[in-house]
């Protein structure tokens, strides 16, 4: 309530005059009249023109109470007013009364007290509760009375009956103020109470309804009647239940309201759905009986709140334990809540389902150089485009981070997953668009079937997760699924990893360095650092096999930390021409503290920073941003040279060339290999990078060459730098500290050309020869030709079309036979993997005979 509507301290003045007031004036007259027919005599001039001054001053009453009400606002002037209105003509009508009655003996002293006390009570009577009025009009009377009678024996007796009368008008009048204060006093809770009730519903905070006997409304808040876009008068008899609407979520609440009704009992607290268009509002409805003084029921009385806000924020809540607050997705609870209500179905055959295990390759990089935000913007695309790909096969759940899951309920052929798995694989790898910077992640699959991979949530659970992980053990973006034999592999894994801690807590790395060489003088230049690990039961580790399990575990920032300062070390008691190169791993890069990292190991060995070079693959651009810019800049101010390694292999693009400033492209060995090989495009992707490289002011270093075959080539394309097997292996820091002491001029040597690397492959095949079809089985296999078996003494030369699968065919020339088996080249040589594997997808057969295989050892 605003201080407005209290009673202010400073009210109006005190009414002093009442439009009564002047039936004073008949009043008189009557009393005049009465008393000359009673005494049959007139009064005197003098006494008749003071009844007459007493008559008109009491009827011009209303003048007075309208000059009071218009113009007299100080006290002393309204109280002069009523002086003249009320006191004076009392006074003279005392006066002129007296006077008569003391000349005529037949009126007597008690018909004049009587006749004065009727005025004084009848005065007290049209002033209605102004006691300073009444008390003026009193003593007014008297005192004209006494101005007459001067006896003391009389003025005695007037003063008597003064005293009386105004004792009387003043009782009465004191009576009539208490009953008046009572009923002001009740009149302003009264109202008071209504404005706190006003308040209350204008502020939404709650609304009050009343209903009859027979359940219609009798009394509604106004503010329901906005809610409901309807008049309050209109909503006024009809039935309480109509404000509220029979929803599927309101049904027990509005059943609830009709039994209390019915029953004629009190009910708190319920909720239900208001009848509101075009919007969905919750009310919470309270109410009890109300019965009349002889205990008849008539209605019921209550109020209402609003818990739209309440119920939502509880909707959200809910919402927010079963569903994924940034992508929508149904969070682990909900997941696990699917999975379990699957495995433990009442029909058996209901039980069976899979299971994917999604990790998003790259994802930390995004995180850990972009942001947060970025991140979070990142998930909420890969969601979209998950749940676009799964569509209704299946539910799409977040477990946290970058880790997402799919459940896919029933039995679904394996072929059918594996295409599913490499279509989310192949959605997920597509670039993102995120603050207008063009990324690009990748995604492991992990696969577990039930009932086959597990009966139980955590054995599904847990055998998927080991699926995935072989997923990324084996190049990441693959699906991989989950076989018994993944067990020890894991245990393996975590053996490898604690090893892992132990060796770089130890010492137990160590770093081995292969010469960079001078493509025209054949002098050395500088030296490659290459992590190894010397495992103390498994000997010489291949950095494929614990580099990944560093990266997972987090030591991959530690590891390349150490290299720096070894490296710079060992550079340190090496010639002044010669320099080192040390790889830096994205998650270095995106350190903003590696610029004072490689300025410690530096200080640290008292090397030239010019002799250290960090090579960056083309990875940290996948996040390109001003943080990138920021790195290089840091970078080349320490005095750093600066290396893009493995050119060619990632997302290459010109624009990384034109914005960071290296100082040379490294030519992945997958284009050095094979390059010499006839057909090959190889040679010309060469000599493009090194065209590219010398516009640029760049060095280029061809990577992995190993026959002379491959030397003559690159330093025929223009290379100013070799690194490979043909000058010498990676060298131990020993090992290449004696190597540097006979000199630094290198000498070629190898073998002059290489046999593409062959892989082991049992499959079969069906061989076409001018329409005739031939079963054969190749024993292995390269990117240039095969060895086949099952045809006998086949003439060299024959040409055969080899169906390695329905669509795959490839066209081969026998050029050898022996017995049951010929060696066939490739008219067109075939694509490998970045392991230098071919990727054949298995024939129907293959498949076949696999999945019996599988089932076979299942069953044992």
């Amino acid at each position: 309530m605003d201080a407005g509507r209290r009673p202010s301290q400073s009210s109006p003045l005190m009414s002093l005059v009442s439009d009564e007031w002047m039936l004073m004036a008949p009043a008189m007259a009557l009393a005049y009249l009465a008393l000359g027919l009673r005494s049959w005599s007139l009064p005197d001039l003098t006494s008749a023109g003071l009844g007459l001054l007493a008559m008109l001053l009491a009827a011009f009453a209303p003048v007075s109470v309208k000059m009071e009400k218009s113009r007299l606002s100080i006290a002393w002037q309204r109280y002069l007013n009523m002086a003249v209105s009320i006191g004076l003509p009392m006074l003279l009508y005392g006066l002129s009364l007296t006077r008569w009655a003391s000349e005529v003996d037949s009126l007597g002293w008690m018909t004049l007290l009587t006749t004065l006390i009727a005025a004084m009570l009848l005065s007290a009577a049209l002033l209605n509760g102004m006691l300073p009025s009444i008390m003026a009009a009193s003593i007014s009377i008297w005192m004209g009375a006494w101005l007459v009678v001067r006896e003391p024996l009389a003025l005695a007796s007037l003063l008597f009956c003064a005293a009386l009368g105004i004792s009387l008008t003043v009782r009465h009048v004191r009576r009539r103020l208490a009953e008046a204060q009572l009923r002001i006093e009740h009149e302003r809770i009264q109202q008071r109470a209504v404005e706190l009730l006003a308040d209350y519903e204008e502020a939404g905070q709650g609304w009050f309804w009343e209903t009859d006997r027979r359940g219609a409304i009798t009394y509604l808040s106004p503010t329901i009647g906005v809610v409901l876009r309807q008049k309050s008068a209109n909503l006024i008899g009809r039935p309480l239940t109509e404000l509220f609407i029979l929803h599927d979520d309101a049904r027990d609440g509005e059943r609830t309201i009709n039994f209390h009704l019915s029953a004629r009992s009190s009910f708190k607290d319920l909720a239900v759905r208001a009848a509101a268009p075009h919007e969905e509002r919750w009310w919470s409805i309270s109410g009890r009986p109300i019965y009349d003084h002889f205990n008849n029921f008539v209605g019921f009385r209550g109020s209402g709140s609003d818990l739209t806000e309440k119920r939502l924020t509880q909707e959200r809540a809910t919402r927010l334990a079963r569903y994924d607050a940034l992508t929508g997705l149904a969070n682990r609870f909900q997941m696990s809540e699917t999975l379990e209500k699957i495995l433990n179905a009442q029909r058996e055959d209901h039980r069976a389902c899979t299971v994917f295990l999604l990790d998003l390759d790259r994802f930390k990089q995004v995180n850990d150089t972009m942001g947060h935000p970025a991140g979070d913007s990142l998930l909420k695309q890969v969601a979209q485009r998950l749940e676009r790909t799964v569509d209704d096969a299946g539910r799409v759940g977040r477990l946290g981070g970058d880790e997402f899951q799919v459940i896919l309920p029933g039995h679904i052929a394996r072929e059918g997953l594996a295409d599913l798995a490499e279509r989310i694989i192949e959605n997920l790898s597509q670039p993102y668009s995120i603050d207008g910077h063009r990324i690009v992640i990748g995604a492991s699959v992990g696969i577990a079937c039930a009932p086959e991979d597990g009966v139980t949530s955590e054995a599904i659970i847990r055998n998927a997760d080991l699926a995935l992980y072989a997923a990324k053990d084996g190049g990441r973006g693959r699906h991989h699924f989950f076989d018994p034999d993944l067990h020890s592999e894991a245990e393996e894994r975590r053996q490898l990893e604690h090893d892992l801690r132990d060796a770089i807590s130890h010492g137990g790395l160590e770093l081995h360095y292969q010469p960079v060489v001078h493509t025209t003088t054949e002098k050395i230049t500088g030296f490659e650092a290459l992590l190894r690990w010397n495992h103390p039961r498994l000997g010489y580790l291949s950095p494929a096999k614990f580099i990944p399990v560093a990266e997972d575990a987090g030591l991959i920032a530690q590891i390349g930390e150490w290299a720096l300062r070894v490296a710079c070390q060992d550079l340190a008691s090496w010639p002044e021409s010669v320099r080192v190169a040390v790889n830096v791993s994205p998650l270095q890069f995106a350190n903003p503290s590696l610029p004072a990292i490689v300025t410690n190991a530096l200080a640290a060995s008292q090397v030239d920073p010019s002799r250290l070079e960090l090579e960056i693959t083309e990875s940290v651009f996948l996040n390109d941003d001003v943080s990138t810019k920021t790195m290089f800049a840091a970078l080349k101010r320490v005095g750093v040279r600066l290396a893009l390694d493995d050119f060619g292999t990632g997302y290459s693009s010109l624009g990384y060339l034109k914005k960071a400033p290296f100082d040379k492209i490294k030519i992945d060995q997958s284009f050095v290999r094979g390059a010499t090989m006839a057909g090959s495009r190889n040679g010309a992707i060469i000599a493009s990078i090194v065209s590219l490289a010398e516009a640029l002011g760049m060095e280029t270093t061809a990577e992995g060459v190993e026959t002379l075959d491959e030397l003559d080539l690159v330093r025929m394309l223009g290379c100013s730098h070799i690194q490979g097997f043909i000058y010498e292996k990676p060298l131990s820091c020993d090992a290449a500290t004696e190597r540097l002491s006979s000199g630094l001029t290198a000498i070629a040597s190898g073998p002059r050309s290489a046999r593409p690397s062959r892989q082991t492959m049992l499959r079969k095949v069906v061989l076409d020869h001018n329409g005739e079809k031939y079963n054969g089985t190749i024993r292995n296999i390269s990117s240039t030709g095969a060895m086949i078996e099952g045809l006998w003494n086949v003439p060299a030369g024959t040409i055969f079309g080899v169906h390695m699968s329905e669509h795959h065919v490839i066209s081969a020339t026998a050029r050898w036979s022996k017995d049951d088996r010929m060696g066939v080249e490739f008219a067109t040589p075939l694509e490998t993997d970045s392991d230098g594997r071919i990727p054949v997808r298995p024939s129907r057969s293959d498949r076949a005979s696999g999945e019996a295989a599988y089932r076979l050892r299942k069953a044992g």
